[in-house]
């Protein structure tokens, strides 16, 4: 059933209210009764009224004035006003009716059946009304809705073909960096290739004089350590990006790292006419750090400003303490950094618009590494420059630690300074020339040496040979080197024999199976001979028990 509607019946005379609920009970809508303009206007501001019916002649206001007030109101816009009068019947009192706001005209005697036809007319009219606007209503919070679902769609398709864009230009800008990368790292491997090739072509000679011979051999040897070099920075970039890259921590004088670094970098300081002053102080200043890692830190800043710097200019750098940290400065004379490079010097493998006069080789990674190395240590690492031509600044700060007692010995200081004892020793790499030349030096140094090309190979030279120490590549086919070292392993006879892995893998994850497989120790290769040299002298003279 519809919900009952309010018919408002106005009379001073309540005869006539009775007479007018009588007609109008049976249309089964609410009726309500009123006997003064005052209570009617009373009914129509406290609830919603569909039809008025009002007699024209009243005390307080004649039905003209109500009407017109109530028109006035908002809420009574759809109230149909109907007037009853027998008195104003004539078209002037009807048009004057009209323009009050009343749709229709009940003449008296009321006839209950028109009374009711009328009535019901205006009250289905409310009710049709009433119903439209809410559809309307529902309608209008629908296409709001949708209209509001459309715009957050077009807004996510604009931000989704924004982020397109930004990925788009990142990646047409990584990948031209990474071709610009892929470019740099063949020239940067090609550039010692050659004086190696030309050095290993004059050691063949046999007319090259020592000194020839010397300076080939020194230039290999220096060359090598830059392929090293390029390919740890590589190693480091990467482990560094993984998060796998754990620091060696504890109390370190920074001081003499700073000097040995200031040492690796003479020589190229040197050859350029280059001042170079250091002010740093004459006590040891400590850090939670790790050194190889540190000395790398400092080393990269100080090649960067001699190889960055002209011929015969000053480089200074300095130290000092304040509020618990130790604030390093690297300042140069060189070519300075332009302001919209400074942002991103230490983004990996940006390398900005300027090259050094004399290229000495890289690939974008130094300062990049410098910069995490620096975080991993919770320091931070600041760069500054007035421009092009007009040198720069590269400012360390590293929290301090305070150290009680003299700091115990490095490995390096408390190994001996006695040649290695001879020994047994099998090589085992399915790179014939790794092996051979890697065995070679072992006998010039006065040990046994023997080489196996694979893992079967070594299982048996073991046995054969009873060798006190292996030399082992892991990446080798047929039997690779774990499998190699399990099956040493259960050899009870082979029960001394020290396993060292000497391999190209050195993640944490080769470490853990070659340390499961038996290996005694993990040797990443290139390994530098005085390296290996010191670890064969450390171990005791009859071999380690595994």
């Amino acid at each position: 059933m519809s919900e009952q509607l309010n018919i408002l019946m106005v009379d001073d005379q309540p005869a006539k209210l009775l007479t007018y609920e009588s007609m109008l009970s049976q249309m089964g809508e609410r009726l309500i009764k009123a006997e003064t303009a005052s209570q009617a206007l009373a009914h129509l501001l406290k609830e919603d009224i569909a039809v008025v019916l009002m007699d024209v002649n009243m005390p307080e206001l004649d039905g003209f004035e109500l009407a017109a007030m109530i028109r006035e109101h908002p809420r009574c816009r759809r109230t149909a006003i109907l007037f009853v009068s027998a008195v104003h019947l004539t078209d002037l009192d009807r048009v004057k009716g009209y323009a009050a706001g009343a749709v229709d005209y009940v003449s008296v005697p009321v006839v209950p059946e028109i009374l009711r036809a009328k009535i019901s007319v205006f009250v289905d009219l409310y009710r049709k009304t009433t119903e439209l606007e809410r559809l309307n209503h529902t309608l209008e919070e629908r296409v709001l809705a949708r209209t509001g679902e459309l715009e957050a769609t077009i807004a996510q398709l604009r931000e989704r073909e924004h982020r397109l864009r930004l990925t788009g230009e990142a990646l047409a800008e990584a990948d031209r960096r990474k071709t610009e990368f892929l470019a740099m790292l063949a020239h940067e491997l090609r550039n010692p290739l050659q004086p190696i090739r030309s050095a290993v072509e004059l050691l063949r000679k046999a007319r090259a004089t020592p000194d020839q011979l010397a300076w080939s051999r020194e230039v290999v040897d220096r060359q090598v350590n830059q392929l090293v070099r390029l390919v740890d920075d590589l190693l480091d970039a990467s482990r560094i990006s993984n998060g796998k890259l754990e620091l060696r921590r504890e109390p370190v004088d920074l001081v003499p790292i700073i000097t040995g670094a200031l040492e690796s970098s003479r020589a190229l300081a040197d050859r350029r006419h280059q001042q170079v002053n250091a002010a740093l102080p004459q006590h040891p200043v400590y850090v939670d750090g790790d050194t190889v890692r540190l000395t790398q830190v400092f080393l990269n800043l100080i090649n960067n400003a001699v190889k960055y710097s002209p011929n015969g200019a000053r480089i200074s750098i300095g130290m000092d303490t304040r509020d618990g940290e130790i604030v390093t400065r690297v300042r140069d004379e060189g070519m300075g950094i332009a302001a919209h490079d400074l942002p991103r010097v230490f983004e990996m493998f940006y390398q900005g618009s300027a090259k050094p006069d004399d290229a000495q080789g890289g690939l974008g990674l130094g300062l990049a590494l410098v910069h995490q190395l620096v975080g991993l240590h919770a320091g931070t690492i600041e760069a500054h420059s007035e421009g092009p031509g007009r040198g720069s600044e590269f400012v360390v700060r590293l929290p301090t630690v305070v150290v009680e007692s003299e700091l115990p010995a490095t490995a390096r200081d408390r190994a001996a300074e006695t040649r290695a004892p001879c020994r047994r020793i099998l090589v085992v790499d399915d790179n014939r020339d790794a092996a051979e030349t890697l065995a070679m030096m072992l006998r010039l140094e006065g040990n046994e040496v023997s080489t196996a090309f694979d893992g079967e190979s070594a299982i048996a030279a073991t046995a054969q040979f009873n060798p006190e120490v292996v030399l082992m590549d892991l990446g080798m086919p047929k039997v690779d080197g774990y499998e190699a070292a399990r099956a040493i392993r259960r050899d009870r006879s082979a029960a001394e024999v020290v396993l060292i892995a000497l391999t190209g893998w050195g993640g944490d994850v080769d470490r853990r199976l070659s340390e499961e497989a038996g290996f005694d120790r993990h040797l990443v290769k290139p390994v530098m001979p005085t390296e290996l040299l010191e670890l064969l002298s450390s171990l005791p003279p009859s071999g380690a028990t595994h």
